[in-house]
């Protein structure tokens, strides 16, 4: 088969823009509104709030912004305010997950706590309870989780809920890849003390940038308000008492959010056919999609994401930042599957590598859930071998994806 290239680069997910950002952009040139007020922040606010069932959302300038502010707001409400110079987490240990990028976990160091990585499950690709309970028994005095929705598919967030009720903990919600997505009807994003969504340019929708917590109550959004605007006091001059930041949304940025929010559910609905267009096609193959729990959740689909069969699996070596393979008939492995992609000019990705494989957080504990294959691998570390993440752009027409399925599945020739 020649492998003639996409005239066009078929992305892994890029921005989708309606028109509608760009009046609201405008609006904001024209009224000269041009920094951290405006209409649009209060619209944006004002509408995801309605979207997601949450009270009040501040907008932030990203995702890791506002991980980071919930993070410090949590820490206080659990430690009290810290001094300049130390973080709210100070000497603490947090549970968090440990498949994920590490803006779910670095605001935990920002604060001078410890993270303590916590394995992920089968069932979703997201933490697992069972290794959640076992991370208490063996750390009881934690009272800070951190969990994210991978790929925009809903963990347990009901029982890992529960599970930090049990044990008086607050919970921080990522849900920056699941902005839509809902378990048991109720938004994620919501069951959390704080919850977070991002904006950033390859996102469901999106800012080109931004981010947003999420927060229950009035006196948290203002707190939050207040830090990310370097916590300037109410005073005639620039007085400052704590420790700030320069975390506002601008209100530019918000007019893009604002004007891509009413297409939150159109752009789920076209990520839901490129997956459902890939499982089918791949329902003959040893591959088997990213799960979900279909009685109680509805992703996002925000990327589609394979596994292969360890049966199916040629030889692999990866080391800190190169990757060789062996082909093999019959078999292959996601380094083959991306380069084949890549040579079509198509974009995939790895698997996200899980935290306690970071070389900067290979000194941190990790609480693991096992494969049930007598191998000792715990469960993150067996998907980042065999998992990649396939070209989910919401612009990929029907051929496209027919032609990157065709040379995907050439691979298991």
């Amino acid at each position: 088969m020649i492998k003639v290239p996409f005239e066009k680069k078929v992305y892994l997910s890029s921005p989708t823009m309606h028109g509608d950002e760009l009046k609201y952009m405008q609006e904001a040139f024209e009224t000269n509104w041009m920094s951290t007020l405006g209409e649009n922040i209060d619209e944006a606010e004002r509408m995801i709030c309605d979207k997601v069932g949450c009270n009040y959302a501040v907008a932030l300038s990203s995702g890791t912004a506002a991980l980071h502010l919930a993070t410090k707001l949590a820490g206080e409400r659990l430690y009290g305010r810290s001094a300049v110079g130390h973080g709210t987490l100070e000497g603490k240990k947090v549970f968090a997950s440990d498949m994920t990028f590490d803006a779910t976990v670095n605001p935990i160091a920002y604060e001078g706590g410890e993270a303590v990585f916590i394995d992920t499950e089968y069932d979703t690709w997201n933490m697992s309870p069972k290794a959640l309970e076992k991370a208490f028994e063996i750390y009881p005095e934690v009272r800070l989780v951190v969990v994210a929705h991978l790929y925009g598919t809903p963990g347990k967030i009901g029982e890992i809920r529960e599970i930090c009720d049990k044990h008086n903990a607050l919970l921080i919600e990522d849900a920056a890849e699941s902005l839509g997505a809902s378990y048991k009807g109720q938004q994620t994003g919501t069951f959390g003390d704080y919850g977070i969504i991002s904006f950033n340019g390859n996102k469901i929708i999106t800012g080109s940038s931004g981010g947003m917590i999420l927060c229950r109550n009035e006196q948290d959004a203002d707190r939050a308000r207040k830090w990310s605007t370097q916590a300037r006091e109410a005073a005639p001059w620039y007085q400052h008492e704590e420790l700030g930041y320069n975390y506002r949304m601008s209100n530019v940025i918000a007019g893009i959010v604002r004007g891509q929010i009413p297409y939150i559910e159109e752009h789920i609905e076209q990520k839901k056919a490129i997956y459902k267009r890939y499982k089918e096609a791949f329902s003959d193959l040893p591959i088997s999609m990213n799960p979900y729990d279909a009685t109680n959740s509805a992703p996002n689909y925000w990327l589609s994401c394979a596994l292969i069969k360890p049966e199916a699996m040629c030889r692999q070596i990866r080391s800190d930042r190169d990757v060789s393979y062996e082909t093999e008939p019959g078999k292959t492995c996601p380094s083959e599957i991306l380069d084949v992609i890549g040579s079509i000019n198509a974009e995939g990705r790895p698997i996200w590598k899980p935290m306690h494989l970071q070389p900067i957080y290979s000194k941190n504990a990790f609480v693991p859930d096992r494969v049930g294959d007598g191998s000792g691998k715990d469960v993150g570390s067996d998907i980042f071998e065999r998992g990649l993440c396939l070209p989910s752009d919401n612009k990929m027409t029907a051929e496209q994806q027919d032609r990157i399925i065709e040379v995907i599945r050439k691979c298991f020739e």
